[in-house]
């Protein structure tokens, strides 16, 4: 079975024909429950949402902030299995149509086996995967079994990235990519805003793909500033926030649900 980066590609497209960015929701499998992160996870798509990012969750989160670590904790903790994210996956694109992507470090694939995971997560419809610490000149196998697969490869960069670099990633790269840069503390957002932008304009340089940014997004007028020169607005801690701040589960999704539809406003210049 084939997974749906032809669906990515044709979401990416059309929130580019509408003149506008994609809204890409980042929610950890697992989290708070597996059926109360499907439930998080339909909420954002039904709020507004038009990609999610699937994380899966992991021991040693490096690259995650501490509002994400504490989500993987608990998701651990639960005892949540490589099953579990394929199922969060399954219903959440059955039940919505839209793109499902998986968030993951490189070592649970590499101990769950590149071609079981990737036909897995074609199979439950899965979009492709995210895989910020996978070198580019170490990723010949995992490409050859997402290519067969029909599954996106999006690999990350940085404002550190040369431009030599930044071509080498997007040449091997498919579906989108991923911009991470930093909204900063108080009083460092306008230059760290220019970075992004920055990164984003040398990104574009060399490739056709889109290039969505994850910059630490939290509200719709934040959202709209990076709509402004970005592909897609990935947004992460926030929803994870309105998760662990909720009263009960219930609450958490209604609040998921409300943030994607005010940062959906947000990059659509409605906000």
């Amino acid at each position: 079975m084939s997974g749906n980066v032809e669906l990515l590609n044709d979401t990416l497209a059309a929130a580019k024909s509408e003149g506008r960015a994609a809204l890409i929701a980042y929610l950890p499998a697992g989290f708070p429950t597996v059926d109360g992160g499907i439930a998080a996870i339909k909420a954002a798509l039904d709020g507004g949402a038009d990609v999610v990012e699937v994380g899966l969750p992991h021991s040693d989160p490096v690259l995650d902030g501490p509002v994400i670590q504490t989500a993987d904790d608990i998701a651990l903790r639960g005892g949540l299995k490589i099953a579990d994210v394929m199922r969060t996956v399954r219903e959440a694109h059955a039940a919505t149509g839209k793109p499902i992507l998986v968030m993951t470090y490189w070592n649970p694939i590499d101990r769950y086996g590149v071609e079981r995971f990737t036909a897995e997560l074609a199979e439950a419809g899965g979009a492709g995967c995210i895989l910020p610490d996978l070198p580019v000149q170490e990723s010949a196998l995992w490409r050859e079994h997402a290519d067969k697969h029909g599954l996106a490869t999006v690999f990350v960069v940085a404002p550190s990235s040369k431009d030599a670099r930044l071509a080498e990633i997007t040449a091997a790269g498919s579906g989108f990519v991923y911009a991470a840069s930093l909204m900063g503390v108080t009083g460092t957002r306008e230059s760290v805003g220019a970075q992004a932008e920055d990164l984003v304009r040398r990104t574009r340089a060399t490739t056709a793909t889109p290039v969505c940014v994850g910059l630490g997004v939290s509200n719709a007028a934040q959202a709209a500033e990076v709509a402004r020169f970005a592909d897609g607005v990935i947004v992460g801690s926030a929803f994870v926030k309105r998760m662990l701040d909720a009263p009960d589960d219930a609450a958490g999704v209604e609040g998921v649900r409300a943030l994607a539809a005010d940062l959906a406003k947000g990059v659509r210049g409605q906000a």
